[in-house]
């Protein structure tokens, strides 16, 4: 590539600053593939915002294929000006913040239950940072379903929520925060414990009884449980871990949430590799709602956990 070519804009945006992070994730997981859990994007996302950066640095950042990854010289250059540069504007966000006397009062928020058992504790982190950047701010949290919360924040009880997609309601901002696993669970007190859990008909499976959720989920969640013989139901996943722990029941359980019990050997997966489904989360907030500083301050931390 041809070093005579002007390279970043003049001005760089929020855009440039994303792929830099973007960039410095990479480098720092080692790869496309340890990044994407930690950004939270998938590989072609990542690829492309990678190309995309050195098509505007106009040089080669790193080597990917079948020889594996590696930075290149150009690519530990920038790097480490990348480092400088987002470090600078941490810097001058911390001072900022500390003029800034204006972040007094209230943060209320919903969210949906057993969430705070997933690893990327996206909600835990950015409350954290919140804190450090405005200790005066007041947290309220609220344990709600997704339907209320929805509620709540169109009717200005709450200021934002966190609940799975089911749907995109007009009057909602939605920012994605993260995917979790959910697969089909029994546990030590239930005759299938001790059998081939490898490999389980749906004819053999619909004999025995089976909780499954009472709170709306996506048709192709639901697609997987018409299989099981339902005679329970709960309106969130503690009711249907309390169930499944009788040993009565099977039931669906996200796997950060069910990991106490495995590790205790407690629980075990049933046809992991073939029952199973993803559920995403956002974070929402009311559109065309009034200017609200901490709200802002709280979606700036909230993003940048990616």
């Amino acid at each position: 590539m041809s070093k005579n070519k002007n390279l970043l804009p003049r001005q760089l945006g929020d855009a440039h600053i994303r792929l830099l992070r973007i960039f410095k994730s990479v480098i720092e997981a080692g790869g496309f593939a340890a990044a994407e859990v930690e950004l939270n994007i998938s590989r072609p996302a990542i690829s492309l915002a990678i190309a995309e950066l050195e098509s505007l640095l106009n040089m080669k950042l790193c080597n990917r294929g079948r020889a594996g990854f590696s930075i290149t010289d150009q690519g530990q250059h920038a790097y480490q000006a990348s480092l400088q540069l987002l470090g600078s504007l941490e810097t001058f966000r911390s001072q900022i913040n500390a003029i800034n006397t204006d972040l007094v009062g209230d943060l209320n928020l919903g969210i949906t239950d057993n969430l705070v058992t997933n690893h990327q504790m996206r909600i835990t982190r950015s409350l954290s940072a919140m804190k450090h950047r405005a200790p005066e701010v007041i947290f309220n949290i609220r344990m709600m379903p997704p339907n209320d919360i929805e509620t709540a924040i169109l009717d200005g009880h709450i200021h934002i929520g966190v609940v799975p997609d089911l749907r995109n309601l007009p009057g909602l901002n939605y920012l994605p925060l993260y995917k979790e696993r959910s697969l089909l669970y029994c546990s030590a007190q239930h005759p299938l414990f001790h059998q081939d859990l490898n490999k389980i008909s749906d004819d053999a499976l619909s004999q025995y009884d089976a909780v499954v959720p009472s709170y709306p989920q996506a048709a192709e969640i639901k697609q997987q449980q018409t299989m099981l013989k339902a005679t329970a139901t709960s309106t969130d996943r503690e009711g249907i871990a309390f169930l499944i722990l009788t040993g009565r029941f099977i039931g669906f359980l996200p796997t950060h949430f069910a990991e106490r019990w495995v590790s205790q050997d407690k629980l075990r997966t049933i046809e992991a590799h073939s029952r199973g489904f993803d559920t995403y989360f956002s974070a929402i907030t009311r559109k065309g709602a009034r200017t609200n500083l901490i709200l802002e301050a709280y979606m700036e931390e909230l993003d940048r956990t990616q």
